[in-house]
């Protein structure tokens, strides 16, 4: 780390209300037997047990000044795991991290850490939609879109790259279509609605093909890397079909319908959700971008007007994987960073790979029952996602 960290600093900079974060943190902490109380000299929360896998540190750097919020996993254990969360639970929406937190199921385990997610599609039928992939706990949420999207391995690797849609609907000729998932709807397009979406498609005009399956095995949940085998149950027109719990629509845009064949009740086609990368058997993936590091190099941006902003990312090596939160827009605590200075502080880290995830007022850093870290406007804003580390009572596997 470059700069100190001390409970002093962080008290004369937030005061009372420190104080009383802390003490929480400390005892849901103590409570857990996750993180002691101790600090090293730059004023980090120390981790001396062995048994402990992830430490928090708060790096303040008073000189620019920076605020940096840290959580450092040890890859080496087997009794933690990464999920997503849906702004509304189970459909799409805008929550704070907060509120996420609360509306995951107690058998997932205990909550940790959590960070904001990916940037969203700013739709007023679609609120909350993610811009990018998002897997939850193996469930298909959104479609990737060509951006910087994180994952973890069906050998427990953390991955990142650029991650486009193959996503695609055949007809009975064996012609294809390119499909969208749980989005807004062109009149010229076909997209796929599962019940993340909400009670109905919120389409209007065109036809929508309720499906079922063909072969016996269940559409849903939908996951990434399948060929699917469905059969149209139902045909309506018009639009904003309603969406049951079980239920998959595909909906198909006015100006697409002439060029498609006869589709009607018992037609037989065939849904695919494969990507580039392919990534079959993923459980767990959030989108974001730009990449920030790769093989341990800063990445540069030509022509990027390089502006200082809160940040969100994480980042990581052979031995640990790191959650990073940067205030900003704050000159008295922290002014946040540019992409530059932000690569730079995880190759510090130790990061040989990093990825960044939506900033600005969405930047959050959650740990042990409360956010640590203080939001560019003054409260936690809502946003579509959140990365989330959770302690497994069992060796989680990818499931």
């Amino acid at each position: 780390m470059t700069g100190q960290c001390t409970t002093s600093t962080v008290f004369e900079r937030h005061g009372r209300r420190a104080r009383a974060a802390l003490l929480l943190f400390c005892l849901v902490a103590g409570s857990l037997g996750l993180v002691t109380g101790a600090t090293n000299e730059a004023g980090a929360n120390a981790v001396s047990k062995r048994d402990h896998f992830f430490s928090y540190t708060n790096d303040v750097i008073a000189e620019v000044p920076w605020s940096v919020h840290v959580a450092k996993i040890d890859r080496s254990r087997s009794d933690w795991r990464f999920c997503t969360t849906v702004g509304k639970g189970d459909a799409l929406g805008m929550a704070t991290v907060s509120e996420q937190l609360r509306t995951l199921l107690p058998e997932l385990g205990q909550p940790l850490v959590a960070i904001n997610g990916d940037f969203y599609d700013k739709s007023e039928t679609y609120p909350g939609r993610p811009r990018d992939l998002q897997i939850r706990q193996g469930e298909l949420i959104s479609s990737p879109a060509g951006h910087t999207c994180f994952w973890i391995d069906t050998a427990g690797m953390p991955q990142m790259t650029n991650v486009f849609s193959k996503f695609q609907v055949t007809w009975a000729d064996g012609k294809s279509t390119p499909l969208g998932l749980n989005e807004e709807r062109a009149d010229d397009a076909a997209v796929l609605y599962t019940s993340v979406v909400g009670p109905s498609t919120r389409t209007r005009g065109g036809a929508e093909l309720v499906l079922e399956s063909a072969n016996g095995n269940l559409l849903l949940p939908l996951r990434v890397g399948q060929t699917y085998e469905a059969r149209v149950q139902s045909r309506s027109e018009g639009g904003n079909s309603p969406l049951k719990r079980n239920g998959v629509v595909l909906s198909l845009g006015p100006k697409l319908i002439p060029r498609l064949p006869s589709v009607g009740t018992g037609t037989l086609l065939k849904i695919g959700t494969h990507t580039l990368p392919e990534l079959a058997g993923i459980e767990v993936a959030i989108g974001g971008g730009p990449a920030l590091v790769r093989d341990g190099k800063v990445m540069e941006w030509k022509g990027f007007i390089h502006m200082r902003h809160p940040r969100t990312a994480l980042g990581w090596n052979s031995e640990h994987i790191f959650l990073v939160e940067v205030d900003g827009r704050q000159s008295d605590l922290s002014v946040g960073m540019t992409f530059p200075e932000l690569a730079a502080y995880l190759v510090k880290l130790g990061c040989v790979q990093a990825m960044n995830l939506d900033g600005g007022g969405s930047a959050t850093f959650w740990v042990l029952g409360s956010v640590r870290n203080s939001p560019s406007e003054g409260q936690e804003r809502p946003a579509p996602n959140a990365l989330v580390l959770m302690k497994t009572k069992n060796p989680p596997g990818q499931n």
